[in-house]
């Protein structure tokens, strides 16, 4: 069965595939008459820019540069948490954001919303979550992020946007 539920998490009873116009197959409680669309995690991915410069960091002991990146809290907007990751792992302070481009990554069951922010100064301060980091020029940046990842995928879009002037 399709989505994250296959017992009513009210009632308890066993949910069946009702065809919903537009949506397909979606569980439904035939007790309480109720869907249950599927859920998954929410999470937003930075490019950090400073000038002509962008952030990459390693994490959790791996050798490649990723982009910062966090989950949203409960009741908390994407740019929200957009600016709140990137004072937790890195102590910058965010300027001005856009959001960029989102992306569902199978692999963690995640919505990937990445988001351009701009900070007033390279004065990195790491938390626990990030063992090292480097400032790289924007063209640089494109061989230094990790080889066929969601993060290499997300700076790509960046860079043609930001050469093409988009």
């Amino acid at each position: 069965m399709s989505g994250d539920y296959k017992y009513c998490p009210l009632c308890g009873t066993k949910l069946i595939l009702e065809d919903i116009k537009d949506e397909g197959l979606i569980p439904y409680c035939p007790n309480c008459k109720q869907l249950y669309f599927p859920h998954f995690n929410v999470a937003c991915s930075m490019i950090i820019k400073y000038d002509n410069d962008v952030l990459l960091i390693k994490q959790y002991g791996g050798n490649d540069y990723i982009l910062v990146a966090g989950y949203l809290k409960r009741g908390e907007s994407a740019e929200e948490a957009a600016i709140r990751e990137v004072k937790e792992e890195v102590d910058l302070d965010v300027n001005k954001l856009k959001v960029l481009k989102t992306k569902y990554f199978s692999k963690s069951n995640t919505l990937m919303i990445n988001v351009l922010v701009e900070v007033n100064n390279k004065n990195v301060k790491l938390n626990y979550e990030v063992d090292n980091y480097s400032w790289f020029g924007i063209k640089e940046a494109l061989d230094k992020i990790k080889p066929n990842s969601l993060a290499l995928e997300f700076y790509k879009n960046f860079y043609t946007g930001f050469y093409n002037n988009d």
